[in-house]
């Protein structure tokens, strides 16, 4: 990666461990396309008095931004899908969401190289 990843906390106290596996899987994102300039995760914890239900259920929502050569791709667990109740397995979730958008974003990039090739070539 280009630059570093930043990694924001919101409503919730630094997890070194959260932190950990976040970078692991930005590295394992990196490994797919290295051509990511910036990545920007932001995990947040919903305040207990949002959630009707159970008081003292705190649902997270982690989002990540990948800027790539002249676009970027955005994922964000959606909190009327999922209210996760387990940061690690929202984490889990939003990079295999994002794993899968980077790889159809490789997918069309090589893709339309190919054809423009061929189409020179004619």
């Amino acid at each position: 990666m280009q630059n570093q990843v930043q990694i924001s906390f919101h409503g919730l106290d630094h997890s070194d461990a959260v932190e950990t596996n976040i970078r692991e899987r930005v590295a394992k994102l990196d490994k797919l396309f290295d051509r990511i300039t910036a990545c920007r995760v932001v995990v947040e914890s919903e305040h207990q008095s949002h959630s009707h239900l159970n008081p003292t259920h705190k649902p997270f929502h982690v989002s990540v931004k990948l800027s790539l050569p002249g676009d970027q791709l955005f994922v964000k667990n959606d909190k009327k899908d999922h209210d996760h109740d387990d940061v690690n397995i929202a984490v889990r979730d939003v990079f295999t969401t994002m794993e899968r958008r980077l790889k159809d974003y490789v997918r069309r990039r090589w893709y339309d190289a190919r054809h423009r090739a061929e189409s020179e070539v004619i």
